[in-house]
């Protein structure tokens, strides 16, 4: 008895020092997840008093007039339709170009460069390149499109000048996606007898989806919200010009128009108006996007 007394005290300890590990243990985990609450709070608060700020300031002064017509110093009115075309032209533009060269390139590295070296260096000049500031875009396309090549400021030189900012975005987006895929269906499908862009064109990309429309999505959010780039190289013009002529002459975009008259205009609420415009018009690219990819993937 006296010495089952003596060992029941010496593992006490033990089992105190566990239960206590214990207890600490618990106590931090839900310290831990008390704080990621609070931080996915914070930023959904943050998100929606930006929103609602917006619409606070911005809704009222939405009309039929502003949206439907032109400026006119002549009359006095104020329209942002031309700035609205000008964003739908550019989006139009430098998709066309940037989502081919994007997907082709990232379907190169990703299924057929051999080299890997090369591969990992044009990776790692495509991250460098998303995080080189748009004003310096902006200044190589108007030394390259408008000086060298000499384009007129318009659509296409900021075009062209987006297809530089946005094209490492869908080459990564769209590598990572491609990865994803089980290496099993690209064995599967070159076992039954297809071939490699078979395989490519019928197997990855349609299980790579999701990841190219995000990239794409990513992708116009920076074009609808670039301006620096384009106060260079797509110009100032607030008049409607048609999409042809429109590509080379000076075109404000909404971007573009916010600035004008929210710093050299002064006219605020007209801002918040045009920035509402352009929330609106975001949140429209990205449902349609996503209705888009749900179609490719049946």
């Amino acid at each position: 008895m006296r010495a089952v007394s003596e060992c029941a005290i010496v593992r006490n300890p033990g089992r105190e020092a566990a239960a206590g590990f214990a207890v600490r243990r618990r106590i931090w985990n839900q310290t831990v997840k008390a704080l990621l609450h609070l931080a996915a709070l914070l930023t959904v608060a943050l998100l929606i008093f930006l929103i609602g700020y917006i619409f606070y300031r911005g809704i009222p002064y939405l009309t039929w007039e502003l949206l439907s017509t032109e400026s006119s110093y002549v009359a006095g009115t104020i329209g942002i339709l031309p700035n609205i075309l000008n964003t739908v032209y550019m989006i139009i533009v430098a998709m066309v170009v940037a989502l081919p060269l994007g997907v082709g390139a990232a379907i190169y590295l990703t299924e057929y460069a051999a080299n890997q070296k090369v591969a990992s260096v044009i990776e790692f000049a495509a991250e460098t390149l998303t995080g080189i500031p748009s004003i310096i875009f902006g200044l190589v396309g108007m030394l390259v499109f408008t000086q060298l090549i000499g384009l007129k400021q318009g659509i296409l030189a900021g075009g062209l000048t987006l297809v530089m900012m946005i094209l490492p975005t869908i080459v990564r987006t769209t590598q990572e996606s491609l990865k994803t895929v089980p290496q099993a269906y690209r064995e599967g499908a070159l076992a039954l007898g297809s071939g490699k862009w078979h395989m490519v064109r019928t197997v990855v990309l349609p299980n790579a989806i999701d990841g190219i429309v995000t990239g794409c999505i990513l992708a116009v959010g920076r074009i609808v919200g670039e301006s620096a780039a384009l106060l260079f190289t797509a110009g100032f013009g607030l008049k409607i010009n048609g999409f042809v002529r429109s590509l080379q002459t000076s075109s404000a975009t909404l971007t573009v128009a916010l600035y004008i008259y929210a710093s050299e205009q002064g006219q605020i609420n007209i801002a918040f108006a045009i920035a509402v415009v352009l929330m609106v018009l975001t949140l429209v690219v990205n449902f349609a996007a996503g209705l888009a990819a749900k179609k490719l993937k049946k």
